[in-house]
């Protein structure tokens, strides 16, 4: 179930939204790197689907869900309730932010401010899928291009 609802999240985003012709300051063949900070400490974040493109061309590509596309790989230790910043060193920046968190029993939307989030409350291990669009500016429901950034953290 907790797939389907990941590849069901996608999919509405890739829909709703698709990809025009890219030609609105969006440059290089895939998405800008990402990177979250916690304390003072940055760590990277491994991309899952998108739709990318310069010059006119567009290219979406699919990848697994985030505990698929993460497995194997050592999260990053925070204390409950910190603060996760997600920074992009790409200019437009994304003007629309989703990120949902997978715990071992539950999916829910994460509320984003300043792009920023807390860390949750209860110990475990949660992974994450920020989801960022750069939605067009005079076209409603027009994305010249979105991501997934994928990241996972352990709460102590």
């Amino acid at each position: 179930m907790k797939k389907w609802l990941v590849a069901s999240w996608l999919f509405v985003g890739f829909t709703l939204f698709g990809c025009s012709d890219l030609n609105n300051g969006i440059t290089g063949e895939e998405p800008p790197e990402a990177v979250v900070e916690v304390g003072n400490k940055s760590y990277e974040t491994t991309l899952g689907s998108y739709c990318w493109g310069g010059n006119g061309q567009s290219i979406c590509v699919d990848t697994a869900g985030p505990k698929e596309l993460l497995k194997g790989k050592e999260p990053i230790k925070v204390k409950s309730e910190e603060k996760i910043n997600f920074v992009m060193n790409y200019e437009p920046k994304p003007n629309e932010f989703h990120v949902l968190q997978i715990s071992e029993n539950d999916e829910v939307e994460v509320m984003v401010k300043d792009n920023s989030f807390s860390a949750p409350l209860q110990e475990g291990v949660y992974y994450y899928s920020y989801g960022v669009w750069w939605m067009d500016e005079q076209e409603e429901n027009v994305s010249n291009g979105d991501a997934f950034y994928n990241f996972v953290i352990e709460v102590e």
